[in-house]
């Protein structure tokens, strides 16, 4: 006896449904023959021998890393070690609170990147929750439930409606079954099921004849065969393309890593100078030594990783204040340098209510206004509405049948409005009651006497209702050329006028129903098949789709207007996704999408020219997502992926920004994303875009206002080493110090994280939503930001040298050296303080002045001014202070000479941005980015050819 083939077949690991052996082509009978079963089910010797052959029927978990190598991760970046070796150095020179400070910088930053890491990590868990723990199961032709981790290929198992189904299963008979797959398939409706085979190359949505595991039985029943279990199934291969799947670096990330490198070697470099110019100068090798470690400590901007943590958090409250939950800080900055958002459609783009848009009768084309499944809405006919009392009587006729023969009802009131039932027969009830007819009251009078269920086989449904006189009535609706073959052939119209009307609702994306009726003879209360089978008159027919969100076409043109395509990627029919790609403003109408079959046979190359040109793709499978991610990466895009199936959760990991549904997404999808949408909705995605980018000026704000501060620092020393003089006063000689490494710690801790945080609070400056997405690789200290630097410290730097010369010559002869030199060092103090004050202020706008941003408009700048100042008062007035310190009170003429001279920095860069204007044509940072002009107007290329956006 031959073995049977394996669950998993293919020479690339994917499972059986799309390997060697098409269960979905072949007939069931071929089906048992392949897997050596029978409709009586497996022996329980044969499912024991297959159980160890195939192992159990559950998804193989991952073995993650453990927390202590997750844990070096988060430590073994240049930044965190710069930070740490500051942290050893205060330590080391005696200042331990210093160096403690230090070190809580570096645990707060490393646990934050560890608890994110921890639970990333959970998705592939999330995966094994979808599988039942329980089946129905014939084995030797006796019925039993058994745990659904024991299934093997050529089990036959029952499954009926509430069911999960537990593996992928080929049908051998079923009745009325209805399959959710919109995890798997992202298909807006339910899907019917039936045994009979389909085509060998159909695609995942298209595969009537297979059910896979982790769907969810919403009607009927079936009995089936097993044909894959495990890592096998279309969810294991899910699981094994979502651990394949890579989470990349953040620009954020990137820039950061880049700029502690840059650094890390600048104070390298510059200490070892330092410690030479010094050893040069005369110092003894430990004042060298100390010297040098200084300059680490000034040069350090150890308040950076704090004021981004915390900036990133800010930004986090937010978006959550805009529906949009970030699970990883980074994510918040990755969606201002979006450049392509790749979206699911339903539920995301439109509103996940199938809703009746369009009725043709014999007489004429009807328009259903208002969308949703709340019963508010007008039937208009080229003209005005049409009341409920001059609704066409062959229109009510229409509305009321498909009202009739239909199981589903409507709740609620007010806003508040919710469906039960099947989603296209939803729409029908709603149809009806925008045209005033009401439903209840209407079933209540033609009282339902019998019906066929909707079989997929049959494609319609009928019903036998009593009519106002007693009379039998027979109702049926279904698939158009299914219902028209079953209508007498002397009606109003010609079967070729009402297929034509069925092409052009099509065509327009909506799914069309025919209705028909009959009158019986026979006064009887039973149906039969013979009743539907001719003589019905067609009454005519109801175009429906789900409608686009309002809100989304806005949020899609708002994206446009900021350089960010919108791609629309659905596992839903071509024609649907073209007609809903066009509403929505994604395409022009009229221009063609791709199927999901011919994304399938391109190459990588030939993908990434497809994935460049068009913007909608149907009938796409999990893999398809991920190779579009991936090749638009590849063409050096920044991709948003939304979604909520398991079928999006590899694409949602590999994208640089993964957005997940919170009402209709899966664990899987929220556990692989980065940010989590509490409404579904796409107009979320574009606030949060618009969010990110303001979030990421403010970012560049805090590090274009922090740089010049440890750059000024480090200025002083090096000045105050190469030029100071060396005295002795009885213990040995001794460098003149500008500023005591203490001093330098309160500076970069304690005011540039004071006065650098209201930054963040900053508001969005109005251009934000009009600039072309950033270049990701484009450096974070761009030559505009480099020049500011340099400009600031060293303005800064001469402030504070030229004071500190001035208060020391002027109070030594009166005061002495020890207490002279206190003095001159906490004037340098204040004057760098003053300069950081003037500087912030400067620094809420980079490129414009203040009138652009309003001087009042983010208080929190007055509290930080106001906070340090009372903690400056402090630093010098309060003596144990001045003890840790070394600081001394200064008269109120010596901190007014600290404010001028500080204040000297508006007025400078006032001048640098106006020439920086003049130079542009206008107040932009061309280096991070700018807004649109006419000139990018008109060499914008339309919706759907995307030219890559320069930065």
């Amino acid at each position: 006896m031959h073995e049977p083939p394996p669950a998993a077949s293919g020479e690339d690991g994917r499972a059986s449904s799309r390997g060697a052996v098409p269960w979905h082509a072949l007939p069931p009978e071929r089906v048992f023959e392949q897997l050596e079963s029978g409709a009586e089910g497996l022996t329980d010797e044969q499912a024991r021998e297959r159980l160890m052959r195939h192992g159990p029927n559950v998804l193989e978990r991952q073995k993650g890393e453990g927390p202590l190598r997750l844990l070096w991760r988060q430590v073994n970046s240049p930044f965190i070690w710069v930070l740490i070796v500051s942290a050893v150095l205060a330590v080391v020179m005696g200042k331990v609170t210093d160096g403690l400070v230090v070190a809580a910088v570096v645990v707060l930053n490393t646990v934050i990147g560890f608890v994110q890491e921890f639970r990333a990590g959970k998705a592939i868990e999330a995966l094994s929750r979808m599988v039942p723990e329980n089946a129905t199961v014939v084995r030797a032709g006796d019925k039993r439930a058994v745990p659904a981790a024991e299934l093997v290929p050529g089990d036959v198992v029952e499954i009926a409606s509430g069911d999960k189904v537990p593996a992928d299963m080929r049908l051998v008979s079923s009745r009325n079954l209805q399959i959710e797959e919109a995890a798997l398939t992202g298909e807006s409706v339910p899907a019917s099921k039936q045994p009979l085979p389909v085509e060998e190359d159909a695609e995942l949505g298209d595969r009537t004849s297979v059910v896979f595991g982790g769907t969810l039985v919403t009607s009927g029943a079936a009995r089936a065969v097993v044909v894959a279990t495990g890592g096998a199934t279309e969810l294991g291969r899910i699981s094994e393309m979502l651990r394949g799947a890579t989470d990349l670096q953040t620009p954020l990330t990137k820039a950061l890593a880049t700029i502690a490198k840059v650094i890390t070697g600048a104070i390298l470099v510059v200490s070892v100078l330092l410690l030479g110019v010094g050893l040069w100068r005369g110092y003894d090798l430990s004042e060298a030594v100390v010297v040098a470690i200084t300059l680490a400590v000034a040069a350090i901007p150890e308040g950076l990783p704090a004021i981004v943590t915390i900036a990133l958090a800010i930004g986090v409250q937010r978006m959550a204040a805009r529906r949009a939950v970030i699970r990883k800080l980074p994510a918040v900055e990755t969606l201002g340098s979006t450049t392509v958002i790749c979206s699911d459609k339903t539920g995301t783009l439109t509103r996940n209510e199938m809703t009746v848009q369009a009725l043709w009768t014999p007489t004429g084309r009807y328009t259903v206004t208002g969308v949703g499944y709340a019963p508010r809405g007008e039937l208009r006919r080229d003209g005005p509405p049409l009341s409920a009392l001059l609704v066409p009587e062959d229109v009510r006729e229409l509305l009321l049948a498909g009202a009739l023969c239909n199981d589903a009802a409507l709740h609620g009131q007010g806003g508040d409005w919710r469906m039960t039932g099947d989603p296209t027969e939803g729409a029908l009830v709603v149809a009806a009651e925008k045209a005033g007819l009401g439903v209840d009251e209407a079933r209540a009078r033609f009282h339902r006497l019998d019906a066929i269920p909707f079989e997929s086989e049959s494609q319609f449904m009928a019903t036998l209702h009593e009519d106002a006189r007693g009379g039998r009535v027979l109702l049926l609706k279904g698939a158009p050329e299914v219902v028209l073959a079953r209508c007498a052939p002397d009606g109003a119209a010609s079967n070729e006028a009402v297929l034509e009307e069925v092409e052009r609702l099509a065509r327009r994306g909506m799914r069309v129903l025919a209705v028909a009726s009959r009158e019986l003879a026979e006064t009887r209360d039973t149906l039969a098949l013979e009743d539907a089978e001719g003589g019905l008159e067609l009454l005519g027919l109801e175009g429906m789709m789900d409608p686009p969100r309002e809100e989304a076409i806005e949020a899609v043109r708002a994206c446009h207007e900021a350089g960010i395509v919108v791609k629309m990627i659905t596992g839903d029919h071509l024609a649907t996704a073209e007609a809903i790609g066009a509403r929505l403003g994604l395409h022009e109408p009229g221009t063609p999408g791709v199927a999901g079959a011919r994304l399938g046979a391109l190459d990588d190359e030939a993908l990434a020219d497809v994935a460049e040109r068009t913007n909608v793709f149907a009938r796409v499978a999990p893999e398809h997502k991920l190779r579009l991610v991936r090749a638009l990466q590849q063409r050096r895009h920044v991709v948003a992926m939304t979604g909520d199936g398991v079928n999006d959760a590899p694409a949602l990991k590999q994208a640089n920004i993964g957005v997940a549904m919170g009402i209709t997404g899966t664990a899987v999808s929220k556990e692989a994303a980065d940010i989590v949408l509490t409404d579904d909705n796409f107009a979320s995605i574009a606030a949060a875009v618009e969010e990110g980018r303001r979030v990421y000026d403010n970012l560049i704000k805090s590090l274009a206002f922090v740089l010049p501060t440890n750059l000024g620092l480090a200025l002083i020393l090096l000045c105050g080493v190469a030029f100071f003089p060396i005295q002795d006063f009885g213990g040995g000689p001794v460098p003149l110090m500008a500023m005591l490494p203490t001093q330098l710690l309160w500076i970069n801790l304690v005011a540039t994280v004071s006065l650098a945080l209201p930054l963040a609070f900053e508001a969005r400056e109005s251009d934000v939503m009009r600039r072309r997405p950033r270049d990701p690789d484009a450096p974070v200290l761009s030559h505009f930001i480099v020049m500011r630097t340099g400009l600031v410290a060293l303005l800064m730097a001469a402030g504070a040298i030229g004071l500190f010369l001035w208060e020391y010559a002027h109070e030594v002869p009166d005061v002495g050296h020890a207490r002279a030199l206190a003095e001159a060092q906490t004037m340098a103090v204040n004057t760098v303080i003053s300069f950081q004050i003037f500087y912030m202020v400067m620094c809420r706008t980079l490129t414009g002045s203040l009138r652009k941003v309003g001087l009042f408009s983010n208080p929190s700048v007055f509290m930080g001014i106001g906070a340090l100042v009372l903690l400056q008062l402090a630093f010098m007035y309060v003596p144990f202070m001045r003890r840790i310190f070394g600081t001394a009170p200064l008269s109120l003429e010596a901190i007014g000479l600290s404010v001028l001279v500080g204040a000297v920095v508006v007025p400078a860069v006032g001048l640098e941005k106006w020439l920086r204007g003049r130079k542009d044509g206008g107040p932009v940072e061309r280096s991070r980015s700018r807004p649109r002009s006419r000139e990018d107007e008109e060499h914008t290329p339309p919706p759907g050819t995307h030219e890559r956006l320069p930065a």
